[in-house]
């Protein structure tokens, strides 16, 4: 009986889909401006309905309010100094190179402290919202 398996298996690989390789560069971004200034590109899955990656531009020195996100939220910054903390915590500044990781539901107030814009890429493992808390 092993046998017969082996040679099914040699007999018949299994069927893949044809794999593809998706190359984007900085200038192929389709970036959309919120009307609070900040932009996002896409770059896989619609941040409206399903967990999503972003490219994500803040403009120099916005700070949000204290929100939540129903979403947990893992990035990594490209350009500028941003920060991502609870409220009345110390915000240390992160940079290039930098990881950051929000939990869902966890307020927080996240900022663009440099002065330059801050771009991030960004994963949301579901639909993006934006839940401001009332103090």
């Amino acid at each position: 009986m092993r046998h017969l398996l082996f040679a099914l298996c040699i007999a018949a690989p299994p069927a893949f889909a044809d794999p593809l390789i998706t190359l984007t560069s900085p200038t192929d971004l389709d970036w959309a401006t919120t009307p609070e200034g900040v932009a996002f590109a896409p770059l896989s899955g619609d941040r409206w309905t399903e967990a999503y990656f972003a490219m994500v531009r803040l403009p120099a020195g916005t700070v949000s309010p204290v929100h939540t996100k129903s979403a947990s939220m893992f990035g990594l910054v490209i350009e500028g100094q941003m920060t991502h903390a609870v409220p009345g915590a110390d915000a240390a500044p992160i940079g290039p190179g930098s990881y950051f990781e929000v939990p869902a539901q966890m307020a927080h107030i996240s900022a663009c402290v440099s002065d330059t814009d801050c771009v991030t890429m960004l994963y949301q493992d579901g639909a993006f919202d934006f839940v401001p808390v009332t103090q």
